[in-house]
């Protein structure tokens, strides 16, 4: 008897309820059984170096906006976005483009498509988010960091680095001398400004004042040609990535020049346009290529050790990534930004 013949042989003498019935029955177990399958076929986060090789580099997940981090809106809230099919209670991220983590490890990210900063706090899953801070509006905050109440960021349309508190009231603006600031940093109670422009780092005080700075434009040790990112390890080193100079520079805590890695081209370990760097606990250096779409890891002698990413919309794939921080459980966050994420990663260190 074929399918056919099965259905029809004897259904003249079941009422519709039993026919229903039968066929909620076939639905269910073919839907439970849709779910087993999808169940057992999931693949494994991307890895990197790939199997067979012991992996170092886990994808964790992706964080597009608040509810990826945990984050409920209060329960009116959400019957009104229920009731009207809207979201806009959790904007997502549109352009996440610097990255920072606080003494406490929260991140902020500065978003140059929204105009706004973020402050997301991962463990009590809270998502801050500002788009003017006193009577500004942030025109293009590129970089943020925090240190205690207080929280600086660049904006590079302003030209400058305004300081607030978590209410977002403006405590003082950083203007003199900046030109297009695009990178902060923080070492001690000192902050750290990339001014692309004038091709220096600049020191200040964490109440602005000014107290050095080094650099000029050029292409020797200690030289720079538009400096975009800075970021300091757990020894106090300093690194600057030195875009068009296309080399990642390494100094001491007194701006003294200590070694420089990368050059111009398309092979393992050189760079195309090196954006965010940043340091694991290891002491390998992460280095963000937004032409590349990747990031290559080094060892402090400048050995490309393994390299991760390329062009794409899926998981471990970037559309012009742009910023890198490591925490101290070395997970790696890096600004995805034409794919309008983070992407979070862990390093797996040898036993």
């Amino acid at each position: 008897m074929n399918f056919k013949n099965c259905l029809s042989a004897g259904p003249a003498r079941l009422s519709r309820g039993g026919r229903a019935g039968r066929v909620f029955a076939f639905l269910a177990a073919w839907l439970g059984f849709s779910l087993l399958t999808k169940a057992t076929e999931t693949h494994p986060p991307p890895a990197w170096p790939p199997p067979p090789a012991e992996p170092r580099i886990v994808f964790v997940r992706a964080i597009s906006g608040p509810p990826d981090i945990g984050v409920r809106p209060p329960a009116l809230m959400r019957f009104a976005d229920w009731i009207t099919g809207a979201s806009g209670s959790r904007p997502p991220l549109d352009r996440p483009f610097g990255l920072s983590l606080d003494e406490s490890e929260n991140l902020l990210v500065t978003d140059t498509g929204a105009a706004t900063i973020s402050y997301l706090d991962l463990v009590r899953k809270k998502w801050q988010r500002w788009s003017t801070v006193g009577d500004l509006r942030l025109l293009s905050p590129v970089a943020a960091v925090r240190r205690g109440s207080t929280f600086f960021v660049a904006d590079s349309g302003l030209g400058e680095v305004i300081a607030f508190d978590e209410s977002g009231k403006v405590r003082f603006t950083i203007t003199n001398g900046l030109e297009r600031p695009s990178g902060l940093a923080l070492l001690d109670d000192h902050l750290l400004i990339a001014d692309s422009l004038r091709h220096q780092i600049v020191v200040c005080g964490l109440h602005g004042e000014l107290i050095s700075s080094f650099g000029r434009r050029g292409s020797g040790p200690g030289e720079f040609n538009f400096p975009t990112h800075v970021s300091v390890d757990n020894r106090r080193r300093i690194y600057v990535t030195d875009s068009l100079n296309h080399r990642i520079q390494v100094f001491d805590a007194d701006g003294r020049f200590l070694r420089e890695f990368g050059s111009v081209g398309d092979g393992p370990g050189r760079f195309s346009r090196p954006k965010g760097v940043a340091v694991d606990g290891g002491g390998h250096i992460y280095v963000v290529d937004g032409v590349f779409n990747n990031v290559q890891i080094f060892d402090d002698q400048n050995r490309l050790l393994l390299d991760f990413g390329e062009l794409g919309a899926a998981a471990g794939q970037f559309c012009l990534p742009n910023a890198i921080v490591i925490n101290s459980r070395n997970e790696i966050f890096v600004a995805d930004v034409f794919n309008h994420r983070l992407q979070m990663f862990r390093y797996i260190s040898q036993p």
